[in-house]
């Protein structure tokens, strides 16, 4: 397996911001996965980037991508079992092709499966705690665990799964809804910055609030820090405007909070500073 050193994180995050890992690997299969976790040091895991911004000084120790790693997907009468690594949008597509539904709120979803079943991914009323019946993950030591529904202790934007994903298994029905699919894409399309880098919604909806809503009230819309900007289409957006340090994108976060009174924004986006 490879090894490199300095490899910008930048290429490796939705939003187009990082500076240089000390060392970056990306396994091809789990005995590669193993290897790199059995490395001496600061190590810590990525998908697809999405809902991750790191430092613009880089990342000191080891960067794990495994997103090639873990791409299986096997279909198993109403249930699938699917890779860490494939793309929800692969995942519900696939479904499809088949067919079979359940999943089609996570079309347009730019993350993996790995990511969503970590952070409880959803969209339009779902999430995909809901579905999901084991994970199976690999702790830093090398063991491999199966968790079940009851140990994930699912709720907003969280659960309680510690160590690496590899896969999960997750409920599906028959009967696939194409038109809903093709509409959440269009939503997405229509109201999100697809055009521009970003890391996917920044704060966690206060609930019963909305944050995006609370950002605009606020006047946010279009405030800026440097090359970091606050969407225009969607104010729980920061998009990318070409050269955004992550210190842009910091300061621009701490100026939402503080313009916005009602509540405590949290952040959603994973921010990873040394």
């Amino acid at each position: 397996m490879e090894i490199k050193q300095g490899e910008p994180l930048k290429n490796h995050t939705s939003i187009r911001i990082g500076g240089p890992a000390k060392f970056f690997c990306a396994p091809k299969n789990i005995a590669e996965l193993n290897e790199a976790l059995a490395f001496e040091g600061k190590k810590i895991i990525i998908g697809r980037g999405t809902n991750l911004l790191f430092a613009d000084e880089g990342y000191d120790g080891l960067v794990i991508k495994i997103d090639e790693c873990c791409t299986s997907l096997q279909i198993e009468g109403e249930t699938v079992v699917v890779g860490a690594g494939v793309s929800l949008n692969k995942l519900v597509d696939t479904l499809a092709e088949k067919n079979l539904g359940g999943l089609e709120f996570l079309a347009g979803i730019p993350g993996s499966v790995g990511g969503a079943v970590v952070m409880n991914a959803g969209a339009w009323g779902s999430e995909i705690g809901t579905f999901v019946k084991w994970v199976k993950v690999v702790s830093y030591e090398g063991e491999e665990k199966v968790l079940r529904q009851a140990d994930l202790h699912y709720s907003y934007r969280s659960s309680a799964i510690a160590g690496v994903v590899v896969e999960a298994k997750l409920k599906v029905k028959q009967g696939a809804d194409l038109k809903l699919i093709k509409e959440y894409r269009s939503k997405r399309k229509a109201k999100h910055p697809l055009d521009l880098p970003n890391c996917g919604s920044v704060f966690k909806n206060p609930k019963p609030l909305i944050a995006a809503k609370l950002i605009e009230e606020a006047c946010c819309k279009g405030l800026r820090v440097g090359d970091a900007k606050v969407s225009e289409k969607h104010a729980n957006f920061i998009v990318n405007l070409g050269q955004a340090t992550s210190k842009d994108v910091l300061n621009l976060v701490q100026l939402i909070k503080s313009r916005v009174k009602k509540v405590d924004l949290v952040p959603e986006v994973k921010v990873v500073l040394e």
